[in-house]
C-alpha cells in the first residue's frame, strides 16, 4: 500500500470479530476447566486407590506363600481384618470365599438377579517391557468393579477411577454412605488361581462440596471475565465512533472537514457507477480575511457556516462537500462534462453571492474533471491540488470566476520544474545574457543611461523571455542569485568599456525585494562591483516600488549605505501600485522612474498628463532625476521634454538589445527615434463607417483576413502555420463567428477595409472578448485600427463588462498595448494557440 493511500486510512473499528474470538476463548476456558476438574478428580482418587492396591497385593502374596492347607486359615485371617476375599480358578469358578460373593463371572439368568456380566474394558500393550496387560472389569451389584490383571499383579487404576464417581452417585442408596466398594484381583499359584479383595474408595461429602465449589467458582470467574471483555469491546467501539465524529468534525462550520472529505471521496470514486463522471472543486470565498478584519471573527465563522449550508443544499446523492483551510471548500460533484460542471457551479455561486445581504460577496472556483480511468486509484490530494491550481489562476482578480484545470496548466507546471532543474546549470554555463535598453535625453536625444535586462538563451530551450522564468525565480528565491549574476556582469562590462576608452553612462540593475531582507545587502553589492573593478557611480541600483512596503528601517539603512559607497539608487515603476509619498519623503533616492502605465490607455481627459506633470515637478523639487519608461509615441516625448523629464526609456528610441548592439549605441552617443506608426488623421476617421456584418459580406471579410495574414502576420509566424490559418478562414467560418458575436465591418467608400468582433467571454455577463480584428495592409497605420477598437468599445458587450480580453497575434500586440490593454497575468509569451492574451479592466 502506498504512503498516499495510507495517509487517509483509519484503523477499522472491529466488533464482530473480537466478540467471536472472545466467545471461542470462553468456550475453550470452560472446556479446560471441565478437563482440569476431571483430571484432578482422577488424580486424587488414584492416590487413594494405589494405597489399597499395595495393601491387597501384600495380602495376595501372604495367601500364596501360606501353602496348601492354610487357605481357609488365611481367609479367616483376612476376615478378622474386615477384608472380604474370594478365590477363583481360571474358569472363573469361585473356589473359596470368606464373604458373600458380590461379583460373579456369569451372565445373569434373569433381570431380577442383581448380577452383572463380564466387561472387557481396555487392552494395553507395552512391547518395550515385554509384557501384555489385559484388564477386565466386573461390575458388582453394589456399584463396585472387580478388576483382574492376568499378566501382572497391578490393576488399571485410571479406568477404575474413571467409573467410580459416576457409579458411586448412581447406585448409592444410603445417603450416609461415603465409600465406594470395588474389587482388586491378582493371579497366584502360577496363574492357576485368582484371588480378589474387596476394597473401598472413600468419598466424603465435604470433598464433593469442595470440588463442586471449585468447579462453580471457576465457571463463574470465566463467565465474569468474558462479560468484562465483551463490555470493554462494546465501550471501545462506542468511544471509537465518538472519536471518529471528533476527527471528522470541522471546528468552524460544525460539519465535515478535509479528512472526512478525502476518505469519503475516495470511497465514492471507487464505486463502479457506469459512465458517471466526477469533478473535484476548490471553492474559495474571496476576501474572507478582509471581511473578518472589517467585522468580527464570529461573523466570519457564521458566514462560513452559511456558505456550507448553501453548498450542501445543492448536493445530490453521492455528492459531498466539506470545509478546508481558511475559506476554502472542497466539493465533489457528479457531472456529465465541463459545461455541466460550469452550469452547476454558476448556480451555486450565484446563490452564495446573495447571502451577504448588502455585502458584495465573490467566489472563485477551480475545477478538475476526474477521468474515469483514474477514479479507482485516485490520489485525492493530487486531484484537489489540480483544482486549487486552476483556482489560483484567478487570484489576480477579486471578481467571481471559474477556472478549469487543463493541459496548459500541466505544461506550466512542467515548465516550472524545467526552470528549477536548469537554473543552476544555466548560471554556470552563462546562458543568461545581459541586454541593455538605452535611456535618452528627450531634448537632445543624447544617451544618458541604460537599464540592464536579463534574457535566457539556451541551446535546447532557445530564447526564453524574462516573463517565463523571473516569476519562478522570485517564488523559489533563486532571484537573489540572479541579482548577483546581473550585477557582476554589468560591472564587468563597465570595466571593459572603460578600459577600451568608451564613454560610459550609468547602468541600472534591478535588485529584487527579497534581497532587502538581508541587512548586509549594501556590502554584498559593494564587494561584487569592487571585484570586477567598476566605479560605483556607473552602477545604479533599481528598487521596485513594492519593495518600499517591506521593512522600511532595513530599507533606509541599506539605501544610505549604498549612497555612502557612491552608488545611485532609483525607484522603479513609480505609480504602478499604491504609491506612498512617505517613501519619497523618507528615502534619499537619486532617480524616480515613472511607470509605463501613465503613457497608455485613454488620454482624452488629460488626467494622466496632470499626474505625470505633478510627479515630475515633485521629483525636481526633491533634486531627483526622472526617467519615463514605456514611451512609444512622439507626442509623449514632446510632452515629457516640455515638462522637464530627464530621460526617456522605451521603444520610441530603442528596444532592449544585446551587449554588442548597445556598444554601437554608445559609440554614436545619440539616437534618432525609431519609425513610428502613422497617427490617425481626423479626415480619414470621418470618412470611415462601421456597421454590423451581413451575410453578403462573408466572402469579402474572408478575403480581407486571408490577405492581411499573408502579408502582415507572416512576418512574425512560420509560413506553414499561416498557410493552415488561411485555409481555415472561409466565409462559413466568418458567419459562424458572427452568429454569437457582434461582428462589425469598416467601410471606406464602398470597400470593406477592416473588421472586428466582440462577444461574451465564456458566456459570462461581466466579461467580454475581442475577436478577429484585421485591417488591410494598405490601410494600416492610418487610424483604421483605432476606429475599430473605438467602435467595439461602444458595443453593449463592452459597456456591460468589467473585464475585456483579447487573444492577440504577435503582430498586433504593440497596437493593443497602446489602446490600453495589458498582458494577462503578466505573461508576454504566446500560448499553445500562438496568441498572446491581453486584457483591460473597466
Amino acid at each position: 500500500m502506498s504512503r498516499a493511500s495510507q495517509r487517509y486510512k483509519l484503523p477499522r473499528n472491529w466488533i464482530v470479530v473480537p466478540l467471536i474470538f472472545y466467545s471461542l476463548i470462553f468456550i475453550l476456558a470452560i472446556g479446560l476447566i471441565s478437563v482440569a476438574f476431571t483430571v484432578f478428580t482422577e488424580y486424587s482418587s488414584t492416590l487413594k486407590a494405589r494405597s489399597e492396591i499395595e495393601k491387597t497385593s501384600h495380602y495376595a502374596e501372604l495367601y500364596e506363600t501360606a501353602g496348601e492347607g492354610s487357605e481357609e486359615k488365611m481367609l479367616n485371617y483376612f476376615k478378622t481384618l474386615n477384608l472380604d476375599c474370594i478365590v477363583l480358578d481360571n474358569d472363573r469358578n469361585v473356589l473359596r470365599s470368606n464373604t458373600d460373593v458380590t461379583a460373579v463371572l456369569e451372565v445373569p439368568v434373569n433381570d431380577e438377579e442383581k448380577h452383572f456380566s463380564f466387561v472387557s474394558f481396555s487392552f494395553v500393550t507395552d512391547e518395550e517391557d515385554g509384557y501384555t496387560s489385559n484388564y477386565f472389569y466386573y461390575p458388582d451389584k453394589e456399584g463396585g468393579l472387580l478388576t483382574i490383571d492376568y499378566d501382572v499383579i497391578k490393576p488399571d487404576i485410571a479406568e477404575i477411577l474413571l467409573h467410580a464417581p459416576y457409579d458411586f452417585f448412581r447406585n448409592i442408596e444410603n445417603k450416609e454412605t461415603n465409600y465406594l466398594p470395588y474389587w482388586t484381583a491378582f493371579k497366584i499359584n502360577n496363574g492357576s488361581e485368582i484371588i480378589a479383595f474387596k476394597s473401598y474408595h472413600d468419598i466424603s461429602f465435604k470433598d464433593v462440596a469442595y470440588l463442586s465449589l471449585f468447579f462453580v467458582s471457576a465457571y463463574f470467574l470465566a463467565l465474569l471475565i468474558f462479560i468484562l471483555l465483551v463490555t470493554n469491546i462494546l465501550r471501545t467501539h462506542k468511544n471509537n465512533r465518538n472519536m471518529r465524529k471528533i476527527v471528522f468534525r470541522d471546528n468552524i462550520t460544525g460539519n465535515k472537514n478535509w479528512f472526512w472529505f478525502a476518505l469519503n471521496s475516495k470511497k465514492l470514486l471507487k464505486k463502479n457507477r457506469g459512465g458517471m463522471q466526477y469533478a473535484i472543486i476548490s471553492l474559495a470565498f474571496v476576501g474572507y480575511r478582509n471581511f473578518v478584519l472589517c467585522h468580527s471573527f464570529d461573523e466570519g465563522e457564521q458566514t462560513l457556516k452559511n456558505i456550507w449550508t448553501v453548498i450542501d443544499g445543492f448536493l445530490e446523492k453521492n455528492e459531498i462537500c466539506a470545509h478546508s483551510t481558511s475559506s476554502n471548500f472542497p466539493i465533489l460533484l457528479k457531472v456529465s462534462d465541463e459545461a455541466d460542471a460550469r452550469k452547476r457551479l454558476e448556480r451555486i455561486i450565484k446563490t452564495l453571492e446573495t447571502i451577504g445581504g448588502e455585502h458584495d460577496f465573490k467566489f472563485q472556483a477551480g475545477v478538475y474533471l476526474i477521468e474515469p480511468k483514474i477514479r479507482k486509484n485516485a490520489d485525492i490530494d493530487l486531484l484537489y491540488n489540480n483544482a486549487s491550481t486552476a483556482r489560483l489562476t484567478l487570484e489576480g482578480s477579486d471578481d467571481t470566476g471559474i477556472a478549469f484545470f487543463d493541459q496548459k496548466l500541466v505544461e506550466e507546471t512542467k515548465w516550472m520544474d524545467t526552470v528549477s532543474e536548469r537554473q543552476r546549470e544555466a548560471v554556470e554555463k552563462e546562458e543568461f545574457k545581459v541586454y541593455y535598453q538605452p535611456k535618452y535625453d528627450p531634448r537632445t536625444n543624447e544617451l544618458k543611461g541604460a537599464e540592464a535586462l536579463i534574457r535566457w538563451i539556451s541551446e535546447d530551450l532557445g530564447f526564453v523571455s524574462p516573463g517565463r522564468f523571473i516569476p519562478i525565480f522570485e517564488k523559489s528565491g533563486f532571484i537573489t542569485e540572479i541579482d548577483h549574476y546581473m550585477l557582476s556582469h554589468v560591472a564587468r562590462d563597465q570595466r571593459k568599456w572603460l578600459d577600451e576608452g568608451r564613454k560610459c553612462v550609468p547602468v541600472s540593475v534591478n535588485v529584487s525585494r527579497a534581497h532587502f531582507a538581508e541587512t548586509n545587502l549594501a556590502e554584498q553589492i559593494r564587494d561584487i562591483v569592487d571585484k570586477e573593478g567598476a566605479p560605483h557611480d556607473l552602477i545604479e541600483i533599481e528598487l521596485t516600488e513594492s519593495a518600499f512596503f517591506d521593512d522600511k528601517k532595513v530599507m533606509l539603512a541599506t539605501i544610505k549605505k549604498l549612497k555612502e559607497y557612491g552608488f545611485l539608487v532609483s525607484m522603479d515603476d513609480f505609480g504602478s501600485g499604491y504609491s506612498s509619498l512617505n517613501s519619497l519623503k523618507d528615502m534619499p533616492l537619486d532617480i524616480l522612474k515613472l511607470d509605463a502605465g501613465f503613457f497608455s490607455g485613454d488620454k482624452a481627459d488629460g488626467r494622466a498628463e496632470i499626474i505625470v506633470s505633478e510627479a515630475l515637478q515633485l521629483a525636481r523639487k526633491l533634486n531627483m532625476t526622472t526617467v519615463a519608461e514605456g514611451v512609444e509615441e512622439q507626442a509623449q516625448v514632446d510632452f515629457l521634454a516640455a515638462e522637464g523629464c530627464s530621460m526617456i526609456q522605451g521603444y520610441y528610441y530603442a528596444k532592449p538589445m544585446p551587449k554588442e548592439e548597445y556598444e554601437m549605441k554608445m559609440a554614436s552617443g545619440n539616437s534618432q527615434p525609431q519609425a513610428q506608426e502613422t497617427q490617425p488623421a481626423p479626415e480619414q476617421i470621418r470618412s470611415l463607417k462601421a456597421r454590423l456584418m451581413e451575410e453578403k459580406d462573408a466572402l469579402a471579410v474572408s478575403e480581407l483576413i486571408k490577405k492581411t495574414i499573408s502579408i502582415s502576420n507572416v512576418k512574425d509566424y512560420p509560413k506553414e502555420l499561416m498557410d493552415e490559418l488561411i485555409a481555415s478562414e472561409t466565409p462559413g467560418h466568418v458567419l459562424e463567428l458572427a452568429s454569437w458575436t457582434h461582428f462589425y465591418v469598416v467601410e471606406l467608400g464602398d470597400s470593406i477595409i477592416g473588421c472586428g468582433a466582440i462577444g461574451p467571454y465564456w458566456g459570462k455577463e461581466d466579461e467580454s472578448s475581442l475577436f478577429t480584428i484585421f485591417v488591410l495592409p494598405e490601410y494600416q497605420h492610418m487610424g483604421v485600427g483605432h476606429f475599430i477598437i473605438s467602435t467595439l468599445e461602444k458595443d453593449e458587450f463592452f459597456t456591460r463588462a468589467k473585464r475585456i480580453e483579447i487573444p492577440a497575434s504577435i503582430t498586433g500586440v504593440p497596437f493593443y498595448l497602446k489602446m490600453g490593454y495589458d498582458y494577462k497575468n503578466g505573461i508576454k509569451e504566446p500560448d499553445e494557440e500562438h496568441l498572446i492574451r491581453l486584457e483591460k479592466f473597466r
